[in-house]
């Protein structure tokens, strides 16, 4: 036999004496003998194999009492169910890594657009593709109200996308909708609160679908300028002669990492679809 000194044995393995220490305190893996003086371990080198299967399971995210009730017993069913109960978590943790990476993605997205984004008070004609969009119905009329009934309001929605499991990163991109026959009157009616989502988060029935549209939008940099800016949108619809296609959005392009006069930060694309007549 030929016998290895804790030393020898970390090394051949790349793992650290310490670590050995450990598994021999725990039973996990015992020296085959020991210097009854100094105390010093050995261990046979065919000891190793022990060692790669502890490495092994430990990668597979087994514990260190998992592993050692199992090298015990050898109980393969047992093994199995460690293991599935980990698949899972490790699922869940990919799943909400996943979301972390969109979030980043959307956060980049939001402020790229803010920078290239027109100034304040610019009227364009824009073709927007098609969107999905989850909202509510707070039933309270949003132009009825200051900015602390708006805030309460998206306290309700936040309750709502929390209740069907939709990430967080979508609620900072919170906007509004004015229904067309409210629109068409003039009358600013407006009760619902949406946030565009990726296609693929959220059951069909859950959703609404935004079909692709020429759009007249006005950009806005302040939550209270935003009904005098949709009267202008609506003064150059008829000053140009164009027929209104569809309802009215109040989109957030990016909320700012800023608090301006007790109220978030947000630049706004006002935005109502029209055709041409």
């Amino acid at each position: 036999m030929m016998q290895l000194t804790i030393g020898q044995m970390a090394k051949l393995n790349n793992v650290t004496e310490q670590t050995l220490r450990l598994y021999d305190k725990m039973g996990l893996l015992v020296p085959v003998s020991r210097d009854d003086e100094n105390g010093y371990r050995f261990y046979d080198i065919k000891q190793s194999a022990q060692l790669d299967m502890i490495q092994y399971m430990k990668s597979l995210g087994m514990q260190l009492k998992d592993i050692k009730e199992q090298l015990d017993n050898l109980y393969i069913p047992n093994i199995k169910n460690i293991l599935r109960q980990k698949q899972r978590q490790i699922e869940e943790e990919t799943e909400k890594l996943k979301y972390q990476k969109r979030a980043v993605e959307r956060t980049i997205e939001s402020l790229e657009r803010y920078e290239s984004a027109p100034k304040d008070g610019t009227i364009l004609l824009e073709y927007i593709g098609s969107r999905t969009m989850y909202y509510i119905d707070s039933q309270v009329n949003i132009y009825d109200y200051d900015i602390d009934t708006y805030e309460k309001i998206l306290r309700e929605f936040k309750e709502s996308l929390i209740a069907v499991h939709l990430p967080q990163i979508y609620f900072c991109n919170a906007g509004t909708i004015l229904r067309q026959e409210n629109l068409i009157q003039s009358r600013f009616i407006s009760t619902e609160v949406f946030v565009f989502v990726d296609h693929d988060v959220l059951a069909d029935e859950l959703t609404s679908k935004i079909p692709a549209n020429n759009y007249l939008c006005i950009y806005c940099d302040s939550f209270q300028k935003e009904k005098e800016y949709a009267k202008r949108l609506l003064e150059q619809i008829e000053a140009k002669g164009y027929q209104i296609n569809g309802d009215y959005l109040c989109e957030v392009i990016t909320e700012l990492p800023i608090i301006s006069h007790d109220e978030r930060g947000m630049y706004l694309r006002l935005q109502i679809p029209i055709k041409f007549c």
